[in-house]
């Protein structure tokens, strides 16, 4: 009996990495539909590896006050913005902040990561080198708003 309950308790926790994992299609297939950038404007890729720590963490990532995405294991999003200021935040118990400025025609690469926390694990962003940042995204699925194909 303690062996049944054992898988019944495996098979759970699998269905919840499972689920709590980003869906999508990958970066790859998406790729080519991803539009250009306006000449006044900059863009921000927010991504998260696909790790079993903190995989059910889930918060919202604001940028400049406003919910963008979510940061999901897994998973990119990206965002055009003005050139200028750039505030991006998470919070759980505590709001974490990333600042930094966005030049016109400038990418930035963000990446979210879990930390330990006193009740639940916090979720840090921060700026990656673009390199990093590039290679690190093919791995992830998109999880932004529907592109059309270009």
């Amino acid at each position: 009996m303690k062996m049944q309950s054992f898988f019944r308790f495996a098979a759970l926790v699998l269905v919840a990495f499972l689920t709590a994992c980003a869906s999508g299609p990958k970066h790859a297939e998406v790729a080519s539909s991803i539009p250009g950038l306006k000449p006044d404007q900059g863009r921000v890729y927010l991504y998260r590896s696909n790790s079993m720590l903190g995989a059910a963490i889930q918060p919202n990532i604001t940028i400049n006050g406003k919910v963008m995405g979510e940061s999901k294991p897994g998973g990119f999003f990206f965002v055009d913005l003005p050139a200028g200021p750039v505030e991006i935040a998470t919070s759980t118990e505590v709001e974490k902040k990333l600042t930094f400025t966005l030049d016109a025609g400038q990418t930035r690469y963000v990446k979210t990561t879990i930390g330990f926390g006193l009740m639940v694990g916090r979720v840090y962003p921060e700026l990656v080198d673009n390199a990093v940042g590039a290679k690190e995204i093919t791995e992830t699925s998109y999880t932004g708003t529907a592109l059309t194909k270009r």
